[in-house]
């Protein structure tokens, strides 16, 4: 029993908040991404490759050991329990989920298996400024496919996709490495056979940090190890500096016609730096027999992103056109997108060797370029003309309702106002704001003469800035015609294509 000064508390109204890490995503972001989604599918289909969806969930073993090294299954991705005990995750990328596809399909599908598919991952990582915990891939996959040719061809196609989304030659390059070589490198220098593992991995991530630290911060990664600003230590790999010399020349080289020779040399005698070289050689050979030269597809040492994933050939999407970062310095775009040879993850579901090769594109990222190049979102999206609703009785909704439905039918976006407001001049208002082009009205006194008023809402707004006194607006009332119910579309579309003419040349 409630006392009369005790007041019963409100229940507290539910704060709308956005996870940290994720974004809403506005309806220009949509169209552009599937503007850009559209013209990079159309590349992928001329090579044959075909589509194909996985589930955004995979039983946690099936990421396995390409997730970040730790004990608990949901550190790195979003993970949780099925009502058998067993633990799933939100796909971290899109090549472990299509691994399981292939192995778990494989006496289905027809070897080699071209395919490519979009969609979203995620990663429970922490978010800062341009990174995300769920964000859009675009990938295609080459499985089954042992030869050195298929990596050649992923390459040109991700040349010709990068052109076919408008970016020029010259800014852009796919550049291309080898695993093996690397691998023939670490051997080379000591570092061969199963005992030196962790080491080799140490090494790997040193290099995998060219990028951020440069080759100086390498080199101390490479050795006793490094100390970033806020005086944390990283323990180095230890290696002397001869090693440091012979690894740092490897990922230092720039011109790989005039470095090949001490390359060969470097590797020769181990057991995969030849192979790794002669793969380089003939994917060289390949794609420039197919007429794309240096400037499009270059061998470069320099790629070490993913090389621990990948167990040949690597290449990487890199924009070479400079932008304006967050603080204002000018600087290269860089990677939209990277592949490689990775034949051990099919195998790992099937007890047997099955090659397979493939490319991922970061859609966010390739649509901030495109944006930053005006190629994205360039075409005009027309608001939909709007039906005005001047009388709510059955018999004129029905007519309003049968005029959008003819508009629609036509292919113009078209809608009846749905709101509540019954003044004619806030449902214009409504328009307005919308950007719609056109109104569409009748009243009872057309209604009887079988017309409609069209409203040129674009005209008015021009013309309202314009005209100063109500007499002289009545003059210039070209923005509103009458016309037959009958004519409604050809009228609408004559209207919309003068909008369209004025647009052009206002361009």
């Amino acid at each position: 029993m409630l006392f009369m000064n005790e007041k019963q508390k409100k229940p507290q109204k539910l704060k709308a908040r956005l996870p940290r890490g994720f974004v809403d995503r506005s309806a220009a972001d949509i169209r552009a991404v599937d503007e850009m989604i559209a013209k990079i599918q159309e590349v992928y289909e001329r090579y044959g490759f075909d589509p194909v969806e996985t589930p955004m969930f995979e039983y946690t073993d099936a990421l396995g050991k390409f997730l970040p090294d730790s004990d608990r299954p949901n550190e790195g991705v979003f993970s949780l329990t099925d009502d058998d005990d067993q633990w799933m995750s939100l796909r971290y990328d899109l090549t472990a989920p299509l691994a399981r596809h292939v192995a778990e399909n494989f006496n289905e599908i027809q070897l080699p298996y071209r395919t490519y598919r979009a969609g979203y991952v995620f990663r429970n990582e922490k978010p800062g400024p341009g990174r995300f915990r769920q964000f859009m891939q675009f990938d295609a996959d080459t499985v089954g496919a042992a030869g050195v040719q298929a990596d050649a061809e992923m390459c040109m196609m991700m040349a010709d996709t990068m052109e076919a989304l408008g970016i020029q030659r010259g800014d852009y390059v796919i550049r291309v490495n080898n695993r093996k070589v690397l691998d023939g490198v670490l051997e080379a220098i000591g570092l061969g056979g199963d005992e030196h593992a962790n080491a080799r991995l140490t090494v790997l991530r040193a290099i995998d940090k060219l990028d951020k630290f440069g080759p100086e911060g390498v080199r101390l990664l490479l050795g006793e190890g490094r100390k970033d600003e806020s005086g944390d230590f990283t323990k180095g790999a230890g290696l002397n500096d001869e090693q440091i010399r012979k690894i740092l020349f490897f990922v230092g080289i720039t011109d790989y016609a005039k470095s090949a020779a001490e390359l060969a040399e470097l590797v020769a005698g181990t057991a995969k730096g030849g192979e790794g070289v002669d793969e380089l050689n003939t994917i060289r050979s390949l794609v420039l027999s197919a007429g794309y030269e240096a400037d499009r597809i270059k061998i470069d040492p320099s790629v070490v992103r993913g090389l621990e994933y990948y167990t040949g050939p690597v290449f990487e999407a890199e924009l070479q056109f400079a932008v304006t970062n967050e603080k204002g310095e000018k600087v290269v775009f860089g990677s939209v997108g990277g592949g490689g040879r990775y034949d051990g993850l099919v195998s790992r579901f099937m007890g047997q060797p099955v090659p397979a090769t493939g490319f991922s594109i970061g859609v966010s990222r390739l649509m901030t370029a495109l944006k930053n190049l005006g190629k994205l979102g360039t075409e005009d999206v027309i608001a939909p003309v709007v039906v005005c609703v001047m009388d709510r009785d059955i018999e004129s909704m029905g007519r309003y309702q049968r005029f959008v439905q003819e508009l629609r039918h036509a292919g113009i976006r078209a809608e009846m106002y749905q709101g509540n407001k019954k003044n004619f001049g806030d449902q214009l208002k409504y328009a307005d704001r919308r950007g719609s082009p056109l109104a569409i009205i009748q009243g009872g006194d057309e209604r009887a003469s079988g017309v409609v008023q069209v409203k040129d809402l674009i005209e008015g707004k021009r013309l309202s800035g314009e005209i100063q006194d109500n007499v002289t607006w009545r003059e210039a009332r070209v923005a509103q015609i009458s016309v037959p119910e009958s004519d409604l579309v050809e009228k609408v579309r004559e209207m919309l294509a003068a909008q369209a003419e004025d647009r052009t040349k206002a361009n």
